[in-house]
């Protein structure tokens, strides 16, 4: 980008589309992180207002780009950091994320300690090649989890494998079963929460379920176990969802007062305690344990398995004393 101010104006064909989407695809040789970053430094205006990266459009919006980013170059670093990698070929990798782990560095990240350790750097280091359809900060990335969240999480090594990877799990096909420990007794032993999920207007890290308008995202649940013990009681849970929403397993459980040990960002408490015993786990009790797609230039069915890492092995077996 060289000459600015540039406006464009929404199109009906745009409605619907994200204010980033939008101004990548208008900006040929501007990356969509590098829009993010324009969008967050306030250098784009909707109808002379500056707005977010997530604005969906409704068509006939004026945009205007006041200038180009000003941080240094945005891009993935390479680290020497361990990997559990479950399966790779020549078009992809499935790896066991361990709890802690960001999958990759935020829009604003520079080549310091905030763009250190994540998942991203590691797939740099081991792969070398990795998709470029996500972007310099999200190479090989077709989805997340979250950073408390440990489990199965499938990288794209080249970019036709990661579009064809990403219309799978638009289409719904890509089967992700995650297992749960969450406090209180959940009496169904099974059930669907299908609330709708938004970003929360005064917490901003959160997301709820109390908001018109949000995102549809469907939870599907089965008991595995419930526990009444010296701590408290507790019910473990397989966990399957239809839809990828930010935080979406968590906020859903939230929203049924079951929230997930260890998630004091949706109110959990930060020890379980009794008047005779108390136990804390420092990490989200949530751990992606099954990925089923097709691959995507065999279409052959891959499924994968991991168990609970130890420490929540070792944390379940505890509280079931």
């Amino acid at each position: 980008m060289e000459d600015f101010p540039k406006t464009f104006l929404a199109g009906s064909a745009d409605s619907g589309k994200r204010l980033d989407q939008f101004l990548a695809s208008q900006l040929a040789e501007t990356s969509r992180a590098r829009v993010q970053q324009l969008i967050a430094e306030e250098k784009v205006l909707v109808n002379d207002a500056a707005a977010k990266a997530s604005l969906r459009l409704r068509g006939g919006e004026r945009i205007e780009v006041l200038g180009s980013p000003t941080l240094p170059p945005l891009r993935a670093i390479a680290e020497d950091i361990p990997l559990d990698i479950a399966y790779e070929d020549e078009d992809l990798a499935v790896v066991n994320k361990a709890a802690g782990m960001m999958v990759h560095a935020g829009a604003g990240a520079t080549e310091d300690e905030r763009n250190r350790g994540t998942l991203v750097n590691a797939l740099l280091h081991h792969f070398g090649q990795l998709s470029t359809v996500g972007g310099e900060l999200r190479p090989g990335i077709v989805h997340r989890l979250d950073r408390a969240t440990s489990g199965l999480i499938v990288v794209a090594k080249n970019d036709e494998a990661h579009r064809r990877l990403a219309a799978q799990f638009a289409r719904r096909k890509v089967k992700k079963t995650y297992l749960a420990l969450v406090h209180g007794l959940v009496k169904p032993d099974r059930g669907t929460i299908s609330s709708s999920i938004s970003r929360d207007r005064v917490r901003r890290t959160r997301m709820t379920t109390r908001r018109s308008g949000g995102r549809e995202a469907i939870t599907h649940y089965q008991v595995q176990k419930r526990i009444a013990s010296k701590y408290g009681k507790f019910t473990l849970l397989e966990l399957r969802i239809d839809t990828g929403r930010t935080h979406q397993i968590r906020v859903h459980l939230a929203s049924l007062r079951h929230p997930v040990v260890g998630d004091t960002l949706y109110g959990a408490p930060r020890e379980a305690r009794t008047k005779d015993a108390a136990i804390s786990l420092p990490r989200n009790f949530l751990h992606a344990a099954e990925l089923q797609f097709e691959h995507p230039r065999t279409n052959q069915l891959m499924k994968f398995c991991r168990p609970l890492p130890d420490e929540l092995e070792t944390f379940l077996s505890l509280v079931a004393e």
